[in-house]
């Protein structure tokens, strides 16, 4: 008897067998599994590390940009600021569009939003576009009327989807930066949109203050009509023209200087602007890639050690 095992013991050799390197193989695959796993996760944060650092590149070097042209666009404004001083006399001060009630605006009035063609340049057009819509709302809760020439394609977009019944006119692909000769044909298509027959033509521009601070103001301009008592310039002779041609003359030449001076004091504000905008997301950039070169180190580690817990395991088996 003692020549002969048992059935049971015969057979329970290969089955203990059989089931070790069943488990090991189940092992070996679930551990395979969250390596490739792993891999891909961690191919995903290194991709998306790569992409935010391209990203951070760009708005960097458009930071440097806009830098640069934010220095040739403080000359220009410095030159069209005396240029335009003759105004003050016949239009008065531009008014500010913080917390403005727009009372001082007439019964008919042509609004004229000066907004930019490209964004990324923080709240430069929102603020404009707000500011015309609470004079729509202040003009139209008080019985006057106002109609719309929206001058850039940020603002376009962004009021025709409220107000498009009243834009009677747009001009987008404005070229940069701006000049009299552009100001002068932009004073043409007002008065050929009919900005005579208003009672004033209302300019909403960004006005440049320094590198960090910009501000909204508006512009009234009033066409130079009346009889008796409100007829415009009497201390003034006209010669050798009737007085009416040449008022009609200086009221566009008026709208130009005006809109000139707008143009200058809204690129500068856009550059400033937008310089501050990719200076932030530079700087958003790179606290995102110091919290994706974290998860993306923590990966790899958690990938070594389950290629180690790996190996030890195979090696142990090997043993049994």
């Amino acid at each position: 008897p003692s020549f002969f095992s048992s059935p049971s013991n015969t057979m329970r050799g290969p089955i203990l067998s059989h089931a070790r390197r069943a488990g090991s193989r189940a092992m070996a695959q679930s551990q395979l599994t969250q390596q490739t796993r792993g891999m891909a996760t961690e191919k995903q944060l290194f991709n998306q590390m790569q992409s935010t650092k391209n990203i951070q590149k760009i708005t960097s070097s458009m930071k440097m940009v806009s830098a640069a042209k934010l220095k040739g666009d403080e000359n220009r404004l410095a030159v069209a600021k005396p240029f335009n001083a003759w105004t003050t006399a016949l239009c008065g001060e531009p008014i500010s569009m913080e917390e403005a009630t727009y009372d001082d605006l007439p019964q008919k009035t042509l609004l004229v939003p000066l907004t930019s063609d490209k964004g990324l340049c923080g709240g430069v057009n929102t603020f404009i576009s707000r500011g015309v819509r609470e004079a729509v709302k202040a003009v139209q809760n008080s019985g006057r009327e106002c109609d719309i020439v929206v001058i850039g394609d940020k603002g376009r977009g962004q009021l025709r989807r409220v107000y498009g019944d009243m834009i009677k006119r747009s001009a987008t692909e404005v070229q940069a930066p701006g000049t009299f000769t552009l100001a002068a044909a932009l004073s043409a298509e007002l008065v050929a949109a009919g900005a005579a027959d208003y009672d004033a033509v209302v300019i909403m521009y960004n006005t440049y203050v320094n590198a960090a601070v910009y501000k909204q103001e508006y512009k009234i301009i009033k066409p130079f009509s009346g009889e008796g008592e409100d007829e415009p310039m009497m201390s003034y002779e006209f010669e050798p023209d009737t007085k009416s041609e040449i008022l009609v003359d200086l009221y566009e030449y008026l709208l130009t200087s005006q809109l000139f001076h707008s143009f200058m004091d809204g690129a500068a504000s856009e550059q400033s602007s937008r310089m501050a905008a990719m200076e932030n997301a530079s700087k958003n950039a790179g606290e995102m890639i110091e919290s994706l070169s974290l998860q993306y180190n923590r990966a790899r580690q958690a990938r070594i050690t389950t290629e180690l817990i790996e190996i030890i395991s195979g090696a142990s088996a090997l043993e049994d």
